[in-house]
């Protein structure tokens, strides 16, 4: 796992500003909740930001941080909290009052493990119906970590495929495929069933690997697999230019970037502030960002403020 650093490395921020320049052009706007209107306060407010104890997680609740003490807001950052069952009870009870959620997992853990809802507003309104009275989910991003269908960039040549295909374009060669993954996708409902179900895509076997770690990597990079279950965030699909196919049958359900808050500590000011960001943060930006901080090992406040320079975003 790696840690914030303390300094800041030479040129990181007019690097990651220029990088995330180029993703921004890409953007779209964002998906919003379906939640009623928050009635927030007047005045900057005090909050604290927590993140779960992973590297995506902490640099996204840095941005949130860096933003929102550029608006005036106080802020004491809680980073580095643990796993979803750690965090969730202290936003509960308002000992933390901001996290960087991901929509669909904070649904099918937390509030609803029977929910079968899909797509962003399936995903949102169920929340919405559901989240105990005190939290509320603000604006999600269009930034997606969830798993995905992915090809090494030699396969998605000599077969033609791009990032617009769908996974339903591996039905002519999936019978000579050997697909990868983590144990439990070989018995999941969106694993090899969904893929059967949704796609018609039955593979020659499946291997057994790791959650789109380095043995994964290292099996698409030498061909071990034609395919595998890989997080649409990992930095390996920048720097081997692996390609992830189209899920337009939404076999794997949306897991939208979504600020979950503690409404007693909203303001006008902090709700306005991290739906700024979350209109402008997509999944291409999002693993660049990764990149920067697991591969380049640039601080997590460098990446951070960098992006929020070239989002024209409080900094």
């Amino acid at each position: 796992m790696f840690r914030r650093s303390p300094t800041l490395r030479s040129g990181a921020i007019v690097a990651i500003a220029a990088t995330a320049s180029l993703v921004l052009a890409a953007c779209s706007s964002s998906s919003t909740t379906s939640s009623s209107p928050l009635a927030p306060a007047s005045g900057k407010g005090t909050v604290v930001i927590g993140s779960a104890n992973f590297p995506e997680n902490e640099l996204l609740a840095e941005i949130y941080s860096i933003a929102l003490k550029a608006k005036g807001v106080k802020v004491t950052d809680k980073f580095n909290i643990g796993a979803r069952e750690v965090y969730y009870p202290e936003i509960e009870k308002g000992a933390v009052d901001i996290i960087p959620e991901y929509n669909g997992t904070l649904l099918t853990v937390e509030v609803d493990p029977s929910s079968t809802a899909a797509t962003t507003a399936e995903v949102n309104a169920a929340l919405t119906a559901k989240l105990p009275h005190t939290l509320e989910i603000l604006n999600s991003s269009t930034a997606l970590d969830s798993d995905s269908v992915t090809v090494s960039q030699s396969f998605a040549t000599a077969h033609h495929l791009t990032s617009k295909s769908s996974i339903a374009a591996l039905a002519p060669y999936a019978s000579t495929m050997i697909f990868g993954g983590p144990p439990e996708f070989a018995t999941r409902s969106d694993g090899l069933a969904g893929l059967k179900k949704n796609y018609g895509l039955t593979f020659k076997s499946f291997d057994a690997l790791d959650e789109s770690g380095p043995i994964t990597i290292k099996a698409l990079q030498d061909g071990t697999v034609q395919a595998a279950d890989v997080f649409t965030t990992t930095p390996q699909i920048a720097t081997d230019h692996f390609v992830t196919l189209a899920d337009p049958k939404f076999n794997f359900a949306a897991q939208n970037v979504t600020p979950l808050v503690y409404k007693p500590a909203m303001t006008t000011t902090i709700v306005d502030t991290l739906n700024a960001i979350s209109a402008k943060l997509n999944t291409a930006a999002l693993l660049q960002l990764d990149t920067a901080v697991i591969v380049n090992h640039d601080s997590y406040q460098a990446v951070a403020t960098g992006w929020l320079l070239a989002a024209g975003l409080p900094h």
